[in-house]
């Protein structure tokens, strides 16, 4: 498993950046292979980003383009700066 963190520092609405995500993009990665989960977060103070979850290294790369295409595209006017982008292999899981 592979995971793909994307941090945004500066953006005017995290809760409206969020909603847009859920609606725009969450559609997008659902139907791209491997994915396996996406989790927006809140880290206050204007500070927001993401979790995803794909099955490979392969996936998470092809579907990180196309995220941020899709973030340049639809969350211009929200945003301001470059995301923090962090990408990794998963080494351990809990679950509840």
């Amino acid at each position: 498993m592979y995971l793909v963190i994307r941090r945004f520092n500066h953006i005017r609405s995290v809760a409206e950046a969020a909603q847009r995500a859920e609606s725009g993009l969450g559609q997008l990665l659902k139907q791209s292979p491997g994915f396996q989960g996406y989790y927006v977060f809140d880290a206050g103070d204007g500070a927001g980003g993401s979790v995803t979850m794909f099955d490979s290294k392969e996936a998470a790369v092809a579907a990180n383009e196309k995220a941020l295409a899709w973030i340049w595209g639809s969350l211009v006017d929200i945003i301001n700066g470059e995301p923090e982008i962090t990408m990794g292999e998963v080494l351990v899981v809990v679950s509840a």
